[in-house]
């Protein structure tokens, strides 16, 4: 009897936590390229300023400051004026959130599942911290090549893309979906015709990399 009393428990049904979104279907949108990790703090606030879509932040000016002494032994050929991006570092990601944030409760004393859907369309375009004087769409191709690493000027972040994850007995469950962006530290800085070289600009560059959810939990 004992016997049968285990089985019938091991085999018991387990429960199931009610999803808290009420958006509508999911439709279908590329899989995140990394795996979302549980955090245990919500994603830090971005202090950087946005560049519009486009990824510009203004016309290119020449420099107001005398151009360097060009070398004794000039190259073969003349040098393209204008700046250029130079990168100095490369961090992790960083994400920033598009609409609300979710939460899912689950108080019993069981394991159950979460699921989350968007329920706002945003754009995410590159942030900027510092002074920026090239392109962002220069500088970002510039850290693709120096890093070996997919971006974008914008990405964005669509309506109904749902993401289910395990929510822990007496825990919530947060997600907020919206954009990774990838940091990078570098350095703006003019190149004249005469081959010389300007003032060093420096920023921080947070550069979209992929659409995806920020999952924290805490207790409940």
């Amino acid at each position: 009897m004992r016997l049968k009393r285990a089985a019938s428990l091991l085999l018991a049904p387990t429960f199931a936590i009610a999803v808290l979104s009420t958006a509508g279907p999911a439709f279908a949108e590329e899989p995140t390229p990394e795996p979302v990790v549980v955090q245990t703090e919500p994603p830090a606030e971005p202090e950087e300023g946005d560049l519009d879509e486009e990824g510009a932040s203004e016309e290119v000016q020449v420099p107001t400051e005398t151009p360097p002494k060009a070398p004794q032994v000039p190259p073969a050929a003349a040098c393209e004026d204008g700046y250029f991006w130079e990168s100095t570092a490369k961090h992790g990601t960083y994400h920033k959130g598009v609409g609300a944030t979710q939460a899912n409760t689950n108080n019993t004393s069981r394991s159950g599942k979460s699921t989350f859907t968007s329920e706002t369309s945003g754009t995410v375009t590159v942030g900027v911290s510092g002074s920026l004087k090239v392109k962002a769409s220069a500088a970002v191709a510039e850290i693709e090549s120096e890093y070996s690493v997919s971006l974008s000027v914008s990405l964005t972040a669509k309506i109904g893309n749902s993401y289910a994850t395990t929510t822990p007995a007496h825990t919530v469950t947060h997600a907020k979906y919206g954009v990774y962006r990838l940091k990078t530290d570098g350095y703006s800085q003019y190149h004249y015709a005469n081959c010389t070289k300007g003032v060093k600009h420096n920023a921080t560059l947070y550069s979209p990399r992929y659409v995806g959810w920020y999952i924290w939990e805490t207790k409940a």
